[in-house]
Order: C-alpha cells, then structure tokens, then sequence
C-alpha cells in the first residue's frame, strides 16, 4: 500500500479528464480487491468482475465509468453498458457515510461502521426487490462494495462499486470488510480529481424528432441517459418547469427496449386530489359517482411501454401509498374492481421541479416512496444553462410553425434575432421560448403577407415579442434587481472563492446591450437618459468600457464572452 498511494496520486495530478481518473482509481481498487480474494480462503472459488464509478453530486448522476477486470479503458457508456447499483446502497452509503456490503443472493446490506446492523429491511427500498436481485446476478454478481466519494469538505459526491462472483460465499463474510480501509482509502485519494475533472469531449450526438437540438450541456448527459433508457429501472428526471422533462422521458423510451410499444404521460398538475387513483389505476363502471363505464388508468394504457408521471411532488399521500405499492410489487387494482390484482408491465419515468428531499423533511412526500423513484436520478439543465441551444430552438420552434401554415415555405431566425433571445432571461424555459418565438413569427407573417418569399425573423420582431412579455403582471424591477442580487451572492458561495464586487458594475453595460438590441445604439443611450453622449459622439466610448465590464464578468463566471460580444468587436472594428 505504501508503494500504491504514491503511484496513484501521481496518475491522478496527470489525468486531465474523468475517465482518465476513473480508469486509473479503478484498476488500482480492483487490484486491491483480487488481493484480498487472492489472500482468503475463497481464493479458488472466487473472482473480481469491475468496478464502477458513479459520480452523482447533488443526488443527480452527472458522470459513469465502468472498468471490467482485465481491461485497460473504462466502458464507453454509450454502447449501452447494463450499470447497476442499489438504490439501498446508495441510500445506506449516505446514511452511514461509510462503504457497505451487499450479499445480493440473501439480499442483506452491511455498512461497515462500527456496530452497524446487516439489514435486509424493505423499508430500505430498491434492493430487497427481486428485480434489482435479478438484475445483480444477470452481470454474475453475488457480493459487491459500494463506497462513498467523500470530498475534503465532507460532501458525499457519489460512490464506486465493486463487483465479485463467489457463491460459496452466500450468507458469510466476504473480503469487503477486510479490504475496506484500504479500498476507502483509495476512494478518499480519488474523490477530488473524480469529482472535479472535466468529462472527455463528447462528439454531438445525432438530432432526432424527439429531441431536435442538443448543445453542449446536454451532449454531455445524454451517454448517462443512453445506459438509463436501457434499464428498466425507475428514472427520476428533476429540472425547472418548461426545461423539456417530457421531451427527455419521450427521447428515453425511444431509445429503450420498450420502443414501439405505448408511452403515456399523466401530468399530475392537471389531475385533482381526488381523482389521481382514478387516473393512475383505472375504474369500473359504478365505482365512484359519474363512473358510466369501466375507463383503464394510465397504468393500463401504458402497458408494456413507459409511464411518465410528471409533477410527481403533487402527489396525495394517499395516491402515493398506491404508487409504492405498484413499484414494489409491480401489481394494482382499479378501482371498484373486486378481488385480486393486474401484474403491470410498465417501465416508469418520473418528473419534478421540485426538491423531493425537501419535501420529504417536510412530511410531504413518503421517504420510501422517495428512495423508489431516486434509483437513476438526472437533472434537466435550465434554458439558461444551455444559453447555446437557444439559437437552435428558436429556428427549429419557427420552422416547425411555418411548416403548419406553409409545408414547401422557407423560414429563418437572423443573427441579430438570435442574439437578442440569449441575452434574454428565461425563467420560462423552453415553454417560454416557444410562446415568444410564436409571437414574433405572427408579427413577422403580417410583413410576410405582403413582400412574399422566405420568412424572417428580424430583430425588431424579437423585441416587439419580448415587450408583450414584459406586459402588467411581469416581475417588479425592485423586486428582480434583489434577485439578480441574490444569484449573484449564490454564485459566489457556490465557488467557495470570493467573487470581486466590482463585477457587479456590469449591470450598467448588461442594461446599455439589452436597451441597443431593442431600439438600436444612438436610440438606446437616449432612451437610457444620455443624449448628451450621442450628441458628443462620445457614447462610442462609453459603450466599450461598459461592455469591457460585461466581458470581465462573463470570463469571470467561465463563460467564453458575453451576448454583447459582437457589439464590442464593431467598436474594436471601427
């Protein structure tokens, strides 16, 4: 051990990316782990399989890896690898801060803390069922370590598990304990570069119909999404009303083995109290007042495809006993019907923009029900999160329309349209997006009419478009200066770093771009009380050191420049 530490935090300072450290912090922990097999009277009965990193910071998996016994680079996610862990262990792991044991074929879970209990408790949801026992023993795995990456703050960002094969070992210590510190050791060396370094560039990967445009962000998650879409395992999608959950679970089952068979989507938002049992079950004739006619739920009707129940904090307690009862046994009855029950063969994917964790603490919501639906947990990035996509919405939001109105007619979004949409805020998300672009083409058709020809959308529409939205009922500016102020202070906290207030002078050079792309520069600066400057002709200069603010601000939050970039550069130019 004394020689390893040394080499692996040499490979570690050398990797550049995390499947670099992965490859690396795996290989040594496997090595460890056939040491101790070597080492133990299983020695002849027994064998490592892999190892996998899963970095999932956040309760959110943002980072896979998965390195087989005898191979020199971790498994591309991508090509569908079956990557499995127990939500029991993820859970136990957090709990107990510590590595636990799995026996999967008595199904006990065994934290190593001190005086820690061997649990096999059905409150501890996930692993008890027999599909995750399935699932564990179709990759041959009957024992497995599962460790916590702890960073040096204390924060648990995700956990790596170890895979061996050994039934004799069924019901008895394996070498998981005894290797333990060693193995955590090593997971405490790595946590850091694991946690901190970035993914390897991914190719964009090919549009579709079901999702239509992918930037950069979302390049990145989609390799995680693509092993997700294969399990049949619960997926919990978390992200901002409006940010494309729905889209995302449609984009899942496609690529799933459940393609070509129903998806159905029971948006709870619309659904009353009262009748969510209904919904999700089905009913007979009679059971309830107004029940004509026997109706199949959405369970039923999603048979043998993908459920996505989206909005899933509005459940009742009631209909979320219900849920649970259906995730365990993958069983129900609709209402009114008399004895027995249905099998359901359904995969379920979930959707919130609340903080389910939250709402637990709250009462709110069922912690077993929580740890059922937190088994591949992902978060949907908001809009302006992926600030690059937005050009790419837009144009494909104005196609999309024009084609229903004209199938052989050309439509486009110019630059300066483009420019002004990403220098918006978008709290709305693509919903938001959607209904501005609508506007501006209604407003652009009315030109359209009479000059003929491809459709364009001009700046000015944009902006006519964004003055609607801005209409009575918009954000106070007291009250959304206070909250640029406050994202602001978060993003400094986030960094752990101070974040230099005058930064914030900014603000003046963010409000001069927004006001010129609307009515122009020369009108913008009068508009913004400083004629003066444009009668002097001095508002050139006093546009670029303004901008020069911005863009200090934008490389300071690691952005590559800021919406009004183009602005600067024409002032450069001139």
């Amino acid at each position: 051990m004394h020689q390893e530490m040394p080499q692996l935090m040499s490979a570690l300072r050398g990797a550049k990316d995390f499947e670099t450290a992965a490859a690396t912090t795996l290989k040594r922990m496997l090595a460890v782990a056939q040491e101790a097999v070597a080492s133990s009277r299983y020695a002849a009965r027994a064998r490592v399989l892999r190892g996998i990193v899963h970095l999932r910071p956040g309760e959110a998996y943002r980072r896979l890896a998965a390195l087989d016994v005898g191979s020199t680079e971790i498994t591309d996610a991508s090509v569908g690898t079956p990557f499995f862990t127990s939500a029991t262990a993820w859970r136990a792991v957090v709990e107990h801060r510590c590595a636990v044991s799995i026996d999967v074929n008595v199904g006990t879970v065994q934290p190593h803390a001190p005086d820690a209990p061997v649990t096999g408790d059905p409150g501890l949801a996930g692993f008890h069922s027999n599909e995750s026992r399935q699932r564990f023993l179709g990759r041959h795995a009957t024992h497995v370590c599962v460790l916590p990456l702890r960073t040096p703050g204390g924060s648990i960002e995700g956990m790596i598990s170890l895979e061996a094969d050994c039934l004799a070992a069924m019901g008895q210590e394996f070498v998981w304990r005894e290797a333990g510190e060693q193995l955590q050791l090593l997971a405490d060396v790595a946590a850091p570069y694991l946690a901190g370094l970035p993914q390897r560039p991914v190719a964009t990967p090919e549009v579709d119909e079901f999702l239509p445009v992918v930037g950069r962000s979302m390049a990145e998650l989609l390799p995680i999404l693509r092993v997700f879409a294969l399990q049949d395992e619960t997926i919990l999608i978390s992200g901002a009303t409006g940010a494309g959950k729905s889209r995302l679970a449609r984009w899942c089952h496609e690529r799933s083995n459940r393609r070509g068979k129903p998806f159905e989507t029971l948006d709870l938002v619309t659904v009353p109290e009262d009748l969510q049992m209904a919904e999700l079950f089905g009913w007979k004739k009679g059971a309830f007042t107004g029940a004509v006619r026997d109706a199949p739920g959405s369970v039923a009707r999603a048979d043998g495809g993908t459920l996505f129940i989206d909005e899933i904090d509005k459940l009742s307690l009631k209909a979320q006993a219900g849920l649970l009862h259906l995730l365990e046994s993958r069983s129900y009855r609709p209402l009114g019907e008399g004895t027995g029950e249905r099998q359901a063969d359904v995969r379920f994917i979930i959707g919130t923009n609340a903080d389910l964790h939250a709402e637990v603490r709250a009462g709110r919501f069922r912690e077993d029900l929580y740890y059922r639906v937190n088994v591949l947990p992902v978060r949907m990035p908001a809009l302006q999160e992926r600030q690059d996509e937005i050009p790419l919405w837009a144009q494909y939001m104005v196609n999309r329309r024009h084609r229903e109105r004209s199938p052989e007619g050309n439509a486009r979004v110019t630059q300066d349209a483009e420019r002004l949409l990403v220098g918006g805020t978008w709290p709305g998300n693509l919903r938001q997006l959607d209904n501005i672009v609508r506007r501006a083409y209604t407003l652009a058709m009315v030109e359209h009419a009479v000059s003929g020809g491809e459709l364009v959308l001009h700046e000015k529409h944009v902006a006519r478009a964004l003055d609607y939205e801005q209409a009575p009922g918009g954000k106070p500016l007291p009250e959304a200066l206070r909250a640029a102020a406050q994202a602001f202070v978060a993003e400094a906290r986030r960094r752990n770093a101070p974040l230099d207030l005058d930064l914030a002078d900014a603000f003046r050079g963010l409000v001069l771009g927004v006001a010129i792309r609307q009515v122009g520069r020369d009108d913008g600066f009068k508009l913004l009380g400083r004629e003066s400057l444009v009668k002097n002709r001095n508002h050139h200069k006093a546009l670029k050191r303004e901008l020069e603010k911005v863009e200090a601000l934008y490389k300071a939050l690691g952005e590559d420049s800021s919406p009004f970039a183009d602005l600067l550069s024409e002032d450069e130019a001139a």
